[in-house]
């Protein structure tokens, strides 16, 4: 971290297909080893099988997926004379969007199923409906706040 110079937020760019920069994201979250055409197509066969199956718009339901996983508090150690608290902490709204994008990720593949699309198109369905691996880890993370909410006042 230098003390000099401000890095500068690099801007993404809009995906090829959908012309949207969160679906970019997105699938760079999904890309292993740099294999971006794979990571494409696993993202565009989700968006496919979601379309398949009768739902209007992929992509609206690819957002509203990622705003019902958004979460709004975590919580940070913070070491107060000796001993771990774990303080709650409101989250920035680059963070929320990310950690709901690899928490989509991550839990669609620890699904049981076939293919990474299928397990991803599935787990965006429930998200989207307030169900699913990455809503239960957003409740955990609140949950957890919630509990700890008593050393707020160790917040820096």
């Amino acid at each position: 971290m230098s003390r000099r110079k401000v890095t500068v937020k690099r801007e993404t760019l809009p995906d090829p297909k959908y012309a949207d920069r969160l679906v970019s994201k997105f699938i760079s979250l999904i890309m292993l080893d740099g294999k971006r055409s794979i990571a494409e197509s696993i993202c565009y066969g989700a968006f496919d099988r979601i379309q398949e199956q009768g739902k209007s718009d992929p992509l609206a339901i690819f957002k509203a997926a990622v705003d019902n996983v958004k979460p709004k508090v975590e919580v940070k150690s913070r070491r107060v004379g000796g001993a771990s608290y774990q303080v709650p902490v409101e989250i920035h709204y680059n963070r929320r969007t990310t950690l709901a994008l690899r928490w989509i990720t991550r839990s669609a593949g620890q699904r049981t199923g076939k293919s990474m699309k299928d397990k991803l198109a599935f787990e965006l369905l429930d998200a989207s409906n307030n169900t699913g691996g990455a809503v239960k880890k957003r409740e955990d993370t609140h949950r957890m706040a919630e509990a700890n909410k008593a050393f707020a006042h160790y917040r820096w």
